[in-house]
Formats: C-alpha cells, structure tokens, sequence
C-alpha cells in the first residue's frame, strides 16, 4: 500500500517466504506461473499489442470518438458501456486487453489523462461480466452449487437485471470519483526537447513538395536494369527514394499487395514499378517522357492499397537526421562521391546549414563540419549509422519514431484474428478453450506480419503485470491449506445466522468481498458458495439471493490491483498506485455492497 517498494517485488517475496515456511511446496508456489490465467494475459498482451501496431485501435477509436463529439463525459459513458456489452460475452481479462489499446489511443487523439479512463475501463469489464452465466467464472461457480443441491438452474440472462444494477451504480459512483482521484497524474519525463515526429521531418525538409510516382511501363528503357546503370541522377537531377511492385501475396486481398524496397544501386528496375522520384518538377518531366514513364497523380492507388497522395510510407524505410563531426571522413566531399548509397544502402535528401536547406542540384554540393544531414534508408541501415560516431550523431531517436509508426495495411488481418478470437470465446459449442483461442491469436498476429518482428511483440508483454499475477495466485491455495479461509468464512456467516436474513446476506456479501481481495474471485466462490447455501438452507430460506451476493461481491472487488486480473493489467498503463485503487475502488466495493444488500431480495425473494 505505501508504494514503495514494487508490486511485484513483494507478491514475489511473500511466495518466497510461502516456501520457506513449508507453507506451499516449491511445486505448488509456482502453479501460478503455469495459471491459464497468467498464459492467457501474456496471449492478450500480445494480441493487444497488435491492434495497436496496426493501427486497428485507432480505427476503433476514431469511430467512438465521433459519437462522443467533444463532450470528454459523452467518451466515458461510451467506454464503460461499451467495455460492460463486450464483458457479458468476453473474459474480463479479454475484454480489458481488447479495449485497453483503443482507449489509450482515445486519450491520445483527445487529448484526455489517459489514467481517468483506464481504471474505470477495468472495473467496467467486471461490471459487464455479470449480465450473463458466461461472464465470470463466479455465476458459473453457484449455477453448479445450485444444480448439486436440486434447485432450478439459472439460465443465461439470469443475471442480466443484476448486471444492469450493477453498471449504473459503477456509471453514477466512477464519474465523480475518477475526474477527483485520476486526473493528476503527469508525466514529468515528458519535459525537455521533443523528437521530431517523421511527418514533421518529411515537412520540414519539403519532401512531399518536391516527391512525384511514376510508373515503369512495358516499352519503358528503364526495365531490366540496375539504377547504377541508368546513372539517372547525373543525367536529369532527379533521384529515386523508393521502388514499389506487386508482392507475390497479392492474391490474398487482406495481405499487402504492394512491397516497399530502397533504391539502391543495384536494384533492378522491372515493367509496372512505381518509382518515388525526389526533384523539380520539370526535370522529373523530362525523365518521364525521355523513358517511357507513366506520371501517376495523386488519386492513382497502389495495387489493392489506398491511394494515399505522393507521399512516402514510413513502414519498412525511415528517415532520420545525422549531424557531421568535425572529423568526419566527408567533410569537404561532393554528395555524389560521399559512398552513402553504396555503403550504408541509405539516400541523402537534403542538408541543414546554419538554419537553411539545400534541396536542390543535392549532388554537386560540398558537405561542411556541423551540417546537419537528412538521409533515408531501411530502418535496419539507419540503426547501423549509430555505429560511426566519429564521423556523426544521428539525431533525436529515429528508432522510437518508427515504432510509433501503424502498419495499417495490416489493420484487416489483425481485425479477422481479434474477430476470431472473440467469437471462439463467447460460444461453447466452438470446442477451444478461451487460453487456446488466445495463444493462437497471438501466434497469428506474428506470423501475419502484424509486428515488425517477434522482438515488437515481447516488447508489448507487461511483465509487471504477468509477476504480480503469478506469483499472487499461490496466495488462495495457502490460505485454503492452512483452513484460514474457511475458519473465517464459516464463523461470520453462522455467528450472523441467528438474526434478520439482511444481516446474513451482509455478512455473505462482505466475507465474500473482504476474502475476494485477498484471493482469487473464483476460488473465494467456491469456497463461500456452499457455507451460504447450508446457511439459507438451515434458516429455511431461499438460496438465490445469498448466492447470488456471492458472486456479486466476488466479481465487483476493486480495491486493490491484484484482487482482479483487469485491474494488474491497467496499473502500469495508467500509472497507478496501489493507493489509488483504495480511493477509487473501496467507495465503489462498499457503495455496490450496500446497494445490492436491498436490490437482490427484491430481485430474488428470500421466502422459497
């Protein structure tokens, strides 16, 4: 609860001492590791990772935001409601992961706190769980109790009344509380000197002024030979950037259909290229009608890709800016002869002096100490520049910008995975475990080139979140070894017997509640649903509503990060403290309580 020391760190050293004490076997302390549940996280982390790599949250988004207009209360309301109808059908943790993407890339476009929505968002997830019998795992838990003991099973949208009761309390509880307790967060790293966006760099340059497409036509002179051939920027001035061509995949609309290659002096030039060209206009003309070239405007598409104008794509090739050194080997060399292509496999586009660009006749221009160069080249190449820091310093941090940059092409395949993720997991007759749908989802979203590189998708993995999580999953399997749980849970709920059923639906309700923020909400079900059964049963009362405060009081346990899933996974995004979830989250768990202690006799009557 201080925050001190990380959350990790102490779930960790409390299944340490476990061990030590002979509490749980090393084999038992480590089932959390092992956990569906902690397999499944990382799965959706990755999965999550790939929404937003593909610029697919952004989509989403974009669409929400428009409904919400510019009212910041409108976009709340949209997100819980949103966040509860997928949650009735989707694992909470799913559900979360699913969503936690878009509404960060919401806060961004917004420009909101993005920890006002993120912990609402993981309440919400466990408020929508409760409108149907497949939400969470607790309804699942009394439907069996019920069943075993003879009573009517509850159907699927038994819960529904309770689960609507549920997100207008969260709805009417979380608004005053989040704008109070979630909107001071800063992020004080973010002061200093920005980096330059890539859009920014490609404008400052004038790139997209001067960049023109043409394409290679079959009677064109250009096909079948190499660039350093055709010598093409020493006899028109123009120089070509990129070469993009039909990618064997295209016979798979939802695969790109168009590959992205630097033009580099061996590059073979074949008929139906589209060539990037940078220069004047009127040279780059020249160089069309001299070849055989085809002028391609603006509205001309790719292939099956959008037309996006003449503007170059930052997928696979990257720009950046290098700084010459004092004693670099290029000072006082022409552009032309300075060995960058042919080395490096990276394009010179411009230089910065003394706070001009030179952009154009590039070639024939002498290279001073202290200019400031703009180059482009494969992302690989310009890591590879890093590796010369004698001669210059790549400025600001080329890498970072590219990983911000959407692989939209591949925003169609992540939406058909994500879309069969989900739906293998609302519907049991669809013979795949939830854990199984969610390692193949992932699986696919590397193989389908929905990240840069395997690399891309461990980096999305929150291992903070996976630690927390697995190591605190022990903690339930002690408690019930020792008989803690079950000494506590039996002695309140029969020392409360002998009074009014409300005061025994209490004590369930918040025994429930209480265990539930220490171990898991599935296991405190099964242990809690039998006492409260056997305790309805001897009082010659309706087992419903006792039950039903079971699994309520279960699932609705938001004062702390670890008692659910969804709210670890949110911690670190929103940058949350452990404090936090008590000022948002015991309000909240004590509010629900008390409202649900009238609600669910009116419901569910006590009188059998």
């Amino acid at each position: 609860m201080s925050g001190k020391v990380r959350s990790d760190l102490v779930a960790l050293c409390a299944l340490v001492l476990l061990i030590i004490l002979g509490i749980l076997t090393p084999e038992e302390a480590l089932t959390g590791f092992s956990s569906s549940v902690v397999i499944m996280m990382i799965g959706l982390f990755v999965v999550g990772g790939a929404i937003f790599q593909t610029g697919l949250a952004k989509m989403i988004s974009s669409r929400i935001l428009k409904l919400a207009g510019n009212s910041e209360l409108k976009l709340f309301i949209l997100i819980i409601l949103a966040t509860s109808f997928i949650g009735a059908f989707v694992s909470n943790t799913g559900t979360v992961a699913l969503m936690l993407p878009i509404v960060v890339s919401m806060a961004m476009s917004s420009q909101i706190n993005v920890s006002r929505l993120l912990m609402p968002l993981a309440f919400a997830s466990s408020m929508g769980g409760m409108m149907t019998l497949i939400g969470t795992p607790p309804n699942l838990v009394i439907q069996e109790v019920l069943t075993s003991a003879g009573y009517t099973p509850l159907t699927f949208f038994s819960f529904t009344p309770v689960g609507l009761v549920c997100v207008t309390v969260g709805l009417v509880v979380l608004i005053p509380l989040s704008k109070i307790f979630l909107t001071k967060k800063t992020d004080k790293g973010s002061k200093g000197k920005k980096n330059k966006s890539l859009r920014e760099l490609a404008g400052e340059y004038q790139l997209f002024r001067n960049l023109c497409r043409v394409q290679v036509g079959g009677q064109s002179s250009l096909a079948g030979k190499t660039i350093q051939e055709l010598s093409i920027t020493q006899r028109y001035n123009v120089v070509i950037l990129e070469v993009r061509r039909q990618s064997s995949s295209s016979h798979r609309h939802f695969f790109k259909t168009m590959s992205q290659e630097m033009a580099v002096a061996d590059t073979v030039i074949q008929a139906n290229d589209i060539l990037y060209v940078l220069g004047e206009f009127t040279n780059v003309k020249h160089f069309a009608e001299e070849n055989t070239l085809g002028l391609l405007d603006v509205h001309t598409a790719e292939g099956e890709m959008e037309a996006t104008g003449n503007k170059l794509e930052f997928t696979e090739i990257g720009i950046a800016e290098i700084v010459l050194m004092p004693a670099s080997h290029l000072v006082n060399k022409l552009v032309r002869d300075s060995g960058f292509r042919k080395k490096y496999s990276v394009n010179i586009l411009g230089i910065q002096r003394k706070r001009q660009y030179i952009l154009k006749n590039l070639k024939d221009e002498k290279m001073h100490s202290g200019d400031v160069l703009l180059v482009q080249g494969t992302w690989e190449n310009i890591a590879r520049l890093s590796e010369e820091p004698s001669d210059w310093v790549v400025l600001g941090q080329p890498l970072a910008e590219a990983a911000k940059v959407t692989l939209n092409h591949k925003a169609p395949v992540a939406a058909i995975i994500m879309l069969g993720m989900v739906v293998t997991m609302m519907f049991d007759f669809i013979p795949v475990a939830p854990v199984t749908a969610v390692m193949i989802a992932g699986l696919l979203m590397v193989l389908t080139g929905c990240f840069r590189n395997v690399e891309a998708a461990y980096k999305t993995i929150n291992w903070e979140s996976i630690v927390l999580i697995a190591a605190m999953l022990p903690m339930s399997l002690a408690l019930e070894k020792t008989g803690a749980s079950e000494m506590v849970s039996r002695s309140l709920v029969n020392g409360l017997g002998n009074y009014s059923p409300y005061i025994l639906l209490t004590g369930v309700y918040f025994t429930t509640s209480l265990m539930t923020m220490f171990i898991s909400n599935t296991a405190t079900a099964v242990l809690l649903a039998p006492i409260a059964l056997h305790a309805a049963m001897q009082l010659g009362l309706s087992p419903y509503p006792f039950l039903f405060a079971v699994t309520v009081a279960a699932s609705m346990c938001f004062a702390s990060p670890f008692s659910t899933p969804p709210n670890a996974l949110v911690m670190p995004a929103g940058r949350y403290t452990f404090m936090d979830y008590v000022k948002v989250g015991l309000p909240l768990q004590i509010i629900m309580g008390i409202v649900m202690i009238f609600v669910l006799p009116l419901l569910f009557p006590f009188n059998v």
